[in-house]
């Protein structure tokens, strides 16, 4: 009997010794450095394109109010390479600090990430934000080069589609040119995530792609089951934009269908707008003086036949701001919040 006590109790005792070592186990394995969260590696959407971008800094998790944690975005580890629209490669040593913007689409960009500091020098065109009145002009389409130099940016932001002589020069004089030409949303979200992590701005630029996620999402909710009208665009006197532009796939989201029937950007054939006959006419606002009528108005109004579109007979000729809708910075989310609204004003507040 009594050894028959002696062997359950060894059974009881074995039985603890491995409850408490699978304890001591489970608490390690919790706080090991592989298991770490991937916090900004989430965000990068296109880490093909760097090296030696997000280092390992932890995971810092916030509370959102929703019951959710988010994981902080992890530093840039320098050096860094990365390689730009026109498949550049360009290597960073560290976090540039002065930087030159050839077109206020990248001027806006470095802004909305917090980069304004570091901008000492900006095109003509460039009007937002408030800050960038303070900065020095490099000229526009056709920049200063020697203004440009003098500045010594150690990272020139540049649209390939516009800038792309200036950009040949500037490379030419081993100056370090990031140029881009984003064709869709997406795109455009990509290029404000890897001009973030440049500048070591992956959390700043992170918060600005998910807001444009976002107002996408709540547009694309809003307008899934509303018919969809047919539109036409004019964004310059006489000129309209078709398929392969980003202002194409906007009014699709915005839950519209362009009429045009080329690619890209061309000029108009008005009688081909009138077979359309456009539901809705969407162009864009221009300065103007002090009583003018902006000229695409006027133009639209005057051509011959146009009075007999849908989308005149029934008012539906609706202006909306320019900059945002044609400069593919993180204003491209506003723009496509005011097409919403025009074609669907009881959808999209």
């Amino acid at each position: 009997m009594k050894a028959v006590k002696r062997i359950s109790w060894m059974k009881l005792s074995l039985m603890l010794l491995l409850a408490a070592m699978l304890l001591v186990a489970s608490a390690c394995g919790s706080g090991a450095p592989g298991n770490s969260k991937n916090g900004a590696n989430s965000n990068l959407e296109d880490p093909a394109t760097a090296t030696g971008t997000p280092s390992n800094t932890g995971a810092d998790e916030t509370d959102t109010g929703e019951g959710e944690a988010e994981t902080a975005a992890e530093a840039t580890a320098y050096p860094l390479t990365v390689k730009d629209g026109t498949g550049t490669e360009l290597v960073f040593a560290q976090a540039p600090a002065r930087i030159v913007t050839l077109v206020p689409s990248e001027t806006e960009i470095a802004f909305a990430i917090g980069a304004g500091e570091q901008v000492v020098g900006v095109d003509d065109f460039s009007n937002y934000p408030e800050e960038a009145a303070g900065k020095e002009k490099i000229g526009g389409m056709e920049a200063n080069i020697e203004k440009i130099v003098s500045l010594k940016p150690d990272l020139v932001l540049a649209s390939s589609g516009m800038n792309q002589p200036v950009v040949d020069k500037l490379r030419s004089l081993k100056l370090t040119v990031y140029a881009s030409d984003p064709k869709t949303y997406d795109d455009v979200a990509s290029k404000i995530t890897q001009i973030g992590v440049i500048m070591d701005k992956a959390k700043e630029a992170a918060e600005v792609t998910r807001h444009m996620q976002d107002v996408r999402q709540q547009v694309t909710d809003a307008v899934k089951d509303a018919p969809k009208p047919n539109v036409f665009l004019e964004f310059s006197p006489g000129w309209t934009v078709g398929k392969g532009e980003f202002l194409d796939e906007l009014l699709t989201i915005a839950g519209g269908t362009n009429i045009a029937d080329q690619q890209g950007w061309y000029e108009i054939d008005p009688e081909s707008v009138v077979k359309s006959n456009p539901d809705a006419i969407i162009y864009a606002s221009m300065a103007v003086k002090e009583g003018e009528k902006n000229p695409i108005l006027a133009a639209i109004e005057s051509r011959p036949g146009w009075n007999t579109i849908a989308a005149v007979k029934e008012k539906k000729i609706y202006e909306v701001n320019e900059d945002p809708l044609v400069r593919v910075g993180p204003r491209l989310a506003e723009g496509l919040l005011e097409v919403a609204n025009k074609l669907h004003p009881d959808l999209v507040k």
